[in-house]
């Protein structure tokens, strides 16, 4: 599978952001976030694993338990299953976000 980014369509996912899915099978999904300076990833939990890859921008990550820490372009994170987690953001940022298994909400 391939996936050219040009021919997703964004989905305005609300408060500004805009998400696209891009390549993925059963076991493992790419999706590209836009998030506006000021914008909230909403503190919530899932069953996935998810990597993140701070693309460009700058926000601040939140996670159950832990201090928040604030990343910059090219820094990732890494959520653990059923953890509590969010972020807000600093200034415009795109976001890649990865998950196994993938997000059947999601499609």
């Amino acid at each position: 599978m391939f996936t050219e980014n040009k021919n997703v369509p964004p989905r305005d996912i609300g408060g500004g952001v805009t998400r696209k899915v891009l390549s993925y099978s059963e076991n493992l999904m790419t999706v590209e976030l836009l998030f506006p300076k000021g914008g909230v990833g909403a503190k919530h939990s899932h069953p996935h694993e998810q990597i993140g890859y701070i693309v460009s921008g700058s926000l601040i990550y939140q996670e159950e338990g832990q201090e928040d820490k604030i990343l910059h372009t090219g820094d990732t994170y890494y959520v653990a299953p059923n953890v509590v987690h969010g972020v807000e953001i600093l200034e415009d940022t795109k976001l890649l976000d990865i998950f196994t298994p993938m997000r059947k909400d999601f499609v």
